[in-house]
């Protein structure tokens, strides 16, 4: 996928505060979703795992957010804490979160599951794990349509054969009635997705959706879910570590490292115009766009042990641009151009150098 194919329509850019990952516009609506600060460690008896450290983010209704990265830099656990879905016992929580009028740390348990389905809903990425074995699917369709409608099981069935054909799933009369099993990959994705929206969330999350897929169901994937998102209104973060899905369906990108959101802004801006040593050693990692007389410039080095994180940038073991400076202090996040923040010190000497 050619990053000169990255969406056309694009929601209305918020402006991001000097400091801040980013800010709603004043003169816009209230914005979906309000991250603040959030930090999620892992506690053990042996180790602790600081999995995010301090992200802060803000989304407008209707808008997509993919949030790119390498496996182990915190997308998952953001989205997990969002949802509530991680383990109480285990993981420690800070920070703020709100999703429409819900503050979501604020939620109990009874509360938060009357959100999951109605508010928010996720599509993981790998249904096959997500829907349960041994109900059709229809009955988990119905059965969530229950949960938070409420009806009788007819209607909820009906609902389920509606919802089947949204997602363009072939005989879905007879796909109602087979169990997860019986479904190729692509289909269960369908599915799956098809279960998140069955009761008109205002939120999608959309944890790596397609990464178990061959390359023609991605590419459908992507497309049914850009077409739902702007059928029904919903605002969609989506996980990713691929660029060219991030091109194709996001409005906005928050580049992910460490645990920290170090460069944000419009998909346009961070995958054309990028900022932070990352984003451009991510870009210059890719296949597409470069010669075919030329070895791919990966980034060099590991990404850190988030048991052990260093004092200042964690990506300074692996910068070709660090300095003294970036060992002693965590950068603060700074607007590059307008709505375009970055945490980097370097930040406008690395655009120009390249």
């Amino acid at each position: 996928m050619s990053l000169q194919t990255i969406g056309a329509a694009s929601a209305a850019a918020p402006t991001a505060t000097p400091g801040a990952l980013p800010a709603a516009s004043p003169l816009s609506e209230r914005p979906l979703v309000e991250v603040k600060v959030l930090s999620v460690k892992f506690v053990s008896r042996d180790t602790t795992v600081h999995a995010v450290n301090g992200v802060s983010f803000a989304m407008m209704p209707g808008e997509v957010l993919c949030i790119i990265g390498e496996s182990g830099s915190g997308k998952s656990v953001t989205m997990r804490a969002l949802i509530q879905l991680l383990p109480k016992r285990r993981a420690v929580v800070s920070g703020a979160m709100r999703v429409g009028d819900h503050d979501i740390r604020a939620l109990s348990a009874r509360q938060m599951s009357d959100v999951r389905g109605s508010t928010i809903s996720m599509v993981f990425q790998e249904p096959m794990t997500a829907l349960d074995p041994v109900y059709t699917i229809g009955d988990q369709i119905a059965e969530t349509v229950v949960r938070h409608e409420g009806g009788s099981r007819k209607a909820a069935m009906a609902r389920a054969l509606e919802l089947l054909q949204v997602v363009k799933v072939p005989s879905a009369e007879r796909r109602l009635q087979a169990f997860p099993h019986e479904l190729s990959g692509g289909l269960r994705q369908r599915a799956m997705i098809a279960l998140a929206l069955s009761c008109r969330p205002s939120l999608l999350l959309a944890d790596e959706p397609t990464t178990a897929l061959d390359a023609t169901v991605q590419i459908q994937v992507l497309i049914l879910l850009r077409k739902l998102q702007r059928d029904l209104g919903m605002g969609v973060i989506f996980v990713t570590h691929d660029i060219g899905v991030a091109a194709q369906i996001a409005d906005k990108v928050a580049v992910m490292y460490a645990g920290r959101i170090v460069e944000y802004g419009d998909v346009r801006d961070v995958l054309m115009r990028p900022r932070h040593p990352y984003t451009l050693g991510m870009l210059a990692s890719t296949v597409h766009g470069q010669p075919r007389d030329k070895d791919i410039e990966a980034i060099p080095g590991s990404p850190p042990d988030m048991r052990r994180l260093a004092r200042g940038c964690s990506f300074a073991p692996r910068c070709r641009y660090a300095e003294q400076e970036c060992i002693c202090a965590v950068p603060v996040a700074t607007e590059v151009t307008p709505g375009h923040p970055v945490a980097c010190i370097k930040a406008g000497q690395t655009c120009r150098a390249q």
